[in-house]
């Protein structure tokens, strides 16, 4: 699968997704490149604004097996990884599965369940796989994670630990429609259920494909290079008191390939990056107290170091032995 194939299929999902679900701006977009790219996707915001609809739709139009977490502070950590029973019968211990054994999880509400929950799902998203009583049991592949979030200032939440947050690869805020989009809804409804009723563009399979190519994207030395510089300037920056981790690095890298592949590039170039470093790195990185003065948002910070990095230039399109 090359990626002018890629760019096609994200496309014809984009537009199945589009059927039942109005977003503003690059909402739909950016969700399609984060489940072509295999990032773990965090949405915040508040209830009723469609999150739910997103992450349907999502998984119906490529096929992929779905399940949903609902996450409640009674929820327990074997009720996502699963746990072993005692079969009275056979006299062995059975595993039972989890709710985490589908292909795309919906984790509704996340910050809602306990921290032990949360963490529940480290493993999952960092190796593909929960270990249960010493035994590692994988998650069916393609795997993908749609988190949803409120507000922390909302009743009932639990702030999501900095480990949990650097898992996720990207992270997206939907916010209020407009008048226009909003008059939208109102003459369409509401079509969450519309959203299981899609037909499929693609498979699991080339899901699974595509990533790979993705991950085959050519990335030149300098644009590297550019990617270590913004992070050690989210390091060094006095705004903020904790920057990008290496992960960080990784999941910029790969999200500014997913980016130029869905565009039918076969290279990355520095405009692939700069327009990823928002949604990758702004929930990664926790703003200093001389920015909370200042009454600077992360996202806010983000834009600010990379408007201030300069992009490379004579960089290779592609490698030498391609």
């Amino acid at each position: 699968m090359d990626p002018h194939t890629i760019g096609k299929i994200a496309g014809l999902v984009r537009e199945r997704v589009r059927s039942v679900f109005v977003a503003p701006g690059d909402t739909i977009d950016r969700a399609v490149l984060a489940l072509f790219s295999g990032l773990h996707l965090l949405v915040e915001d508040v209830p009723g604004v469609g999150k739910t609809t997103l992450a349907r739709a999502l998984a119906t139009a490529t096929a992929m097996d779905f399940g949903r977490i609902q996450c409640t502070p009674d929820l327990l950590p074997g009720d996502v990884t699963g746990m072993n029973i005692w079969d009275v019968e056979a006299q062995v211990f059975r595993f039972r599965q989890g709710a985490v054994m589908h292909q795309f999880i919906l984790a509704d509400e996340l910050n809602r369940a306990s921290t032990r929950t949360q963490a529940a799902l480290l493993e999952a998203m960092q190796e593909g796989g929960v270990t249960v009583d010493d035994k590692t049991h994988s998650l069916p592949q393609p795997f993908f994670l749609f988190a949803t979030e409120n507000p922390s200032t909302f009743a009932g939440t639990f702030g999501l630990p900095e480990a949990q947050l650097d898992r996720f690869g990207m992270k997206l805020t939907l916010g209020y429609p407009e008048p226009d989009l909003e008059r939208e809804i109102l003459r369409s409804g509401l079509v969450s259920a519309a959203a299981t009723e899609l037909e499929a563009v693609c498979t699991p399979g080339d899901i699974i494909e595509a990533r790979r190519e993705v991950s085959e994207v050519y990335v030149d030395e300098r644009i590297a290079d550019f990617i270590i510089d913004v992070l050690s300037r989210t390091r060094q920056s006095s705004l903020l008191r904790l920057g990008g981790s290496p992960r960080a690095g990784v999941h910029l890298q790969q999200a500014a390939r997913a980016r130029a592949a869905l565009s039918g590039h076969d290279y990355v170039e520095p405009e692939d990056v700069r327009e990823m470093m928002v949604p990758v790195l702004a929930h990664r990185v926790q703003p200093s107290a001389e920015a909370r003065m200042e009454q600077l948002s992360p996202e806010a910070i983000v834009s600010r170091i990379a408007q201030g990095v300069r992009l490379p230039t004579g960089y290779a399109a592609r490698s030498v032995e391609a």
